[in-house]
C-alpha cells in the first residue's frame, strides 16, 4: 500500500477531487498555503493500492495545469528585501512565474489501520 500526497493550486483542486471520485480514489482534503507565493493551494491524501499508483499519477498530470501568472515583487518573499527589479522607476515591476501543476510524494505505507 502507498500513501499519496499531492499538493495543487486551489483551482486545480475542484477538478482533481472531483475525478479523483469519479475513478473510486478516496481522497482527504487539507487545506494549505504555499510558503512562496502564500496563495491558496489543496493538499489531498490517498491511500491506494500499488497497482494504482500510475493510475492516480495520471489523474494529477491530466488535471493539473501549468500556467504562467504575473506579480509584483511584493507578494514575493521577503518583502523587505532589496529587489532591484526597477530602480529607475522606483517601483517594481510585474514578473512572470509558472504557477500550478502538482507536487505529488509517493510513500511507503508500513501499516493501515481502519478502525
Amino acid at each position: 500500500m502507498k500513501l499519496i500526497i499531492g499538493i495543487v493550486n486551489e483551482e486545480d483542486g475542484k477538478r482533481l477531487e472531483k475525478k479523483l471520485v469519479e475513478n473510486n480514489i478516496r481522497v482527504t482534503k487539507l487545506a494549505s498555503t504555499g510558503g512562496f507565493l502564500r496563495s491558496g493551494n489543496t493538499t489531498f491524501l490517498s491511500g491506494v493500492e500499488d497497482k494504482k499508483v500510475e493510475e492516480v499519477l495520471s489523474i494529477y498530470d491530466t488535471t493539473c495545469s501549468k500556467r504562467t501568472m504575473t506579480t509584483r515583487t511584493s507578494t514575493l518573499p521577503n518583502p523587505g528585501a532589496h529587489y532591484d527589479f526597477s530602480v529607475e522607476f522606483g517601483y517594481a515591476q510585474p514578473v512572470e512565474l509558472e504557477v500550478g501543476g502538482a507536487v505529488v510524494f509517493v510513500l511507503d505505507v508500513d501499516q493501515f489501520h481502519k478502525i
